[in-house]
């Protein structure tokens, strides 16, 4: 039982909320005083986090609902933290770019009501944002940030425009994908215990099986759920695959797509996209995560290609003739079935679809260096010159 009488009402920045989900967040709030907050950024900053930290903090909110999608929901969890346990902002940040220090105690309780189909963010003790003085994304990770409930509605998602069901359902994939070839769980170094351990194990059997289930229906639902907003099924899916590959990747981890893919998202210039806020660069998420997608599955597959094989099956490779114990075969399964979904989807083709060019990989590769947290999990060891070639592998790929 949740007891709330003074709440915040979060939603994004000029979003078009629908009827639907005004309903639900004023249902929750029935009887309740609330406010709203609509300053939200899409893909949020160090400033965005710490302007809704501060309103946070002057409300003395006894508890929130966030109504929207990853971004939404993320600087919900930052204004919960920073009020209820106020620190200088890096405190929380992930090391080694800021303090990463433990959250110390409980926070309010938090009711998330994602409107879009990918990130997973109702699920996770996760919160991402772009650090504005090293023009790089980074986050922060607790246990104390997963929500309290999630109301899960895909009706919510059929006036969403065609690219953000793409880029929203390939992040879904990518969490879904790194959580099944992360480093095994046993060759995690966790020397600490209990509450001091970190959320993410690294693969285990729990978040395999719930990948599993995420990429089958990604496989078969992601392009449909893209091509046609009526497609009721296909919405209904990928809101379940969503929710699916956010517990797996908050047990698991990620790694080197999204590692990857915070430079490409700090680094873009002059790219914008149809259904996006206008009048700025702005790299989804999703799409920063997917591009890198095929470099990555073509260099990791010599450490588990049995899993990079499995994983193509689940998202509707034909995989019959596949050798999986094959790296090279079981690389190419993975990363061609993924080649053909991005093309089916509208996905530009590469890092060079965005502006980028070989003279940008040194400065990705610094770009993603400092993401050591996420990258570590990757199921091999990772140098700087690794970095720079997977960055070079993923500038085209057809």
């Amino acid at each position: 039982m949740i007891h709330l009488e003074n709440i915040s009402r979060v939603y994004g920045a000029g979003a078009g909320v629908t009827e639907a989900l005004r309903e639900v967040s004023l249902t929750v709030a029935a009887g309740v005083e609330a406010v709203t907050y609509d300053e939200v950024a899409v893909e949020p900053t160090t400033a965005s986090f710490k302007a809704a930290a501060a309103f946070a903090t002057e409300g003395g909110f006894d508890g929130y609902v966030s109504v929207g999608g990853g971004s939404v929901m993320d600087t919900c969890k930052a204004a919960n933290l920073y009020a209820n346990h106020p620190a200088e902002f890096m405190t929380y940040v992930n090391a080694p770019i800021g303090g990463g220090q433990k959250v110390p105690g409980a926070l309010k309780p938090h009711i998330a009501c994602p409107t879009t189909s990918g990130t997973g963010s109702e699920t996770t003790g996760i919160a991402i944002f772009n650090m504005t003085d090293i023009n790089a994304k980074t986050g922060i990770i607790s246990r104390r940030l997963i929500p309290t409930i999630a109301l899960i509605d895909p009706e919510v998602t059929t006036s969403l425009p065609r690219n953000v069901v793409a880029a929203s359902g390939f992040d879904c994939m990518s969490h879904a994908l790194e959580s099944l070839t992360a480093r095994p769980w046993p060759r995690r170094l966790n020397p600490a215990r209990g509450a001091s351990r970190p959320v993410s194990q690294g693969a285990n059997p729990f978040s395999d099986a719930l990948a599993t289930e995420a990429l089958k229906g990604v496989g078969k639902f992601l392009v449909r759920a893209v091509s046609d907003a009526g497609d009721a099924e296909a919405r209904t899916e990928m809101m379940y695959a969503a929710m699916l590959a956010g517990i797996a990747f908050n047990a698991a981890g990620c790694h080197l797509p999204h590692g990857l893919s915070y430079a490409v998202s700090g680094l873009a210039r002059n790219f914008e996209l149809p259904g996006y806020p206008p009048g700025k660069t702005l790299v989804p998420h999703g799409m920063a995560v997917v591009l890198n997608n095929p470099s990555v599955w073509r260099y990791t597959a010599s450490c588990c290609p049995e899993r990079h094989v499995h994983g193509a099956t689940c998202l509707g490779a034909a995989t019959r003739d596949v050798r999986a114990d094959d790296a090279t075969e079981a690389g190419e399964a993975l990363a061609g079935r993924v080649i053909e979904m991005m093309r089916a989807a509208g996905i530009p083709n590469g890092l060079s679809g965005l502006g980028f060019g070989g003279g940008d990989v040194d400065a990705l590769a610094a770009g993603a260096e400092p993401q050591w947290r996420v990258i570590r999990n990757a199921p091999k060891d990772v140098s700087r010159e690794d970095l720079k070639s997977l960055f070079g592998s993923a500038m085209r790929y057809w």
